[in-house]
């Protein structure tokens, strides 16, 4: 095993032959500029597969602990710089404290700020577009060991919004922000099947985020957590589409504690405590887990829910739980909300690896009708025709990124795999 170790679920282990853990942007430029081989980018170390390792060097830049800094001189909106390995948690903390937040959050505050954007990690509502669009500047260290600066509205920055770390190691970068806004959670049970089925697209755009959590074959929808944007949304109903609003103690996720949620019950609190399920302070998640997801597009939401569970005697055996999030469509080349709305079919599986390497197949030929893209970080099975037939820059970020990296510096098998850089 690498220095480097292993993800944080323990679902891949990492290969690199050198780990460089930077503490400034000095020790990324002398480590690109030094190091033979290829090079990757590593953050938190919450993906779930092999897209953050190489068979060279891993340069972590989460000791990079610049303080963040706002603008208010911006033209468009106000905005932050962040060292690129800040976590979501603590970079939301800071801004709340000054009156600032973001537009929204994953699900977890554990992950690193470039890790997240870079591929694509979004949080729920339906008119929310992923963490990636909130970005205006990205500062890297490029494959010339120089540092460079990208900024929104410039050629080709919607394909290295989402980059993967395929063109250079992200130190910094920019993200528009807003003032600080309240929200509360409140969970539904009960809901009927035929309700969700029926109505998707009004039920994930019913208040500022909406996650939706199911096992597939249970005779109601498990639980929705509704949060709701105070003084945007009125009071959440009692009875609502179907389901029913529950007291605080119903608030769970599989079988963990239940202290590492965010607060639940309906109480109002600030966007960067509820936004997120899971609190700062305790472990992610479930953590011996398996994690994949899928984005079709919102039109044909019911009908690929239907699809999914159709096959559901084959999922829960191994399942955990499966959530369900809106995304809103936007113009970053490898988002998977890219050019529509989107539904983001999640699914957290216990870690039976070889159970859930021959369960993907069987859900991504049910979901191939609905052009179901994967999450870049999760487990998956498509190469790099299938993402090709359901990813239609893909081609323009491939080139944009060979000419950015000519030598293949930042190639490693993963990124070839799909289709995103060429073979070396």
């Amino acid at each position: 095993m690498s220095d480097a170790g292993v993800t944080w679920a323990g679902t891949h282990a990492f290969t690199a032959e050198r780990l460089v853990e930077a503490s400034s942007v000095d020790d990324v430029l002398r480590a690109v500029r030094t190091a033979p081989g290829r090079i990757k980018a590593l953050g938190t170390r919450h993906s779930f597969n092999d897209i953050a390792d190489t068979d060279g060097t891993l340069i972590t830049v989460t000791g990079i602990d610049d303080s963040p800094l706002i603008d208010l001189t911006s033209p468009a909106w106000p905005t932050v710089n962040a060292p690129a390995g800040m976590r979501y948690g603590v970079l939301g903390g800071w801004l709340q404290k000054r009156g600032w937040a973001l537009h929204n959050t994953g699900s977890l505050p554990h992950i690193s700020v470039a890790g997240a954007t870079a591929t694509g990690t979004h949080g729920s509502g339906a008119r929310n577009g992923c963490q990636s669009t909130a970005l205006c500047r990205i500062e890297y260290v490029g494959a010339d060991g120089d540092e460079h600066t990208a900024r929104a509205g410039q050629p080709g920055f919607e394909g290295l919004a989402v980059g993967l770390g395929a063109y250079g190691i992200i130190t910094e970068v920019t993200l528009a922000i807003q003032p600080t806004y309240d929200i509360r959670q409140d969970v539904y049970t009960g809901m009927p099947w035929e309700h969700l089925l029926d109505e998707t697209p009004a039920i994930l755009a019913d208040a500022y985020s909406v996650s939706i959590f199911t096992t597939w074959t249970e005779p109601t929808v498990q639980q929705i957590w509704r949060k709701s944007g105070i003084g945007l949304d009125v009071a959440p109903p009692d009875e609502w589409h179907g389901a029913t609003r529950s007291p605080e103690s119903d608030a769970r996720l599989v079988d963990g504690d239940p202290d590492a949620l965010t607060p639940q019950g309906g109480r109002p609190g600030p966007w960067n405590e509820r936004l997120p399920h899971f609190r700062l302070t305790h472990v992610p998640s479930n953590g011996a887990e398996i994690q994949t997801e899928y984005f079709v597009p919102m039109e044909v939401a019911g009908e690929a829910l239907a699809a999914v569970r159709a096959i559901g005697e084959h999922i829960t055996p191994h399942l955990l739980v499966s959530e369900l999030r809106a995304v809103a469509s936007d113009d970053l080349w490898l988002s998977g909300a890219y050019g529509r709305d989107t539904l983001a079919i999640h699914f957290t599986w216990a870690r039976s690896p070889e159970a859930v390497r021959a369960l993907l197949p069987l859900v991504e030929r049910t979901l191939e009708p609905f052009d179901a893209r994967p999450h870049w970080g999760k487990w998956h099975a498509f190469d790099a025709a299938a993402i090709a037939r359901v990813h239609p820059r893909v081609g323009d970020a491939r080139e944009l990124f060979e000419s950015l990296d000519p030598t293949g510096r930042f190639v490693n098998d993963y990124l070839v795999r799909v289709g995103v850089r060429a073979a070396r």
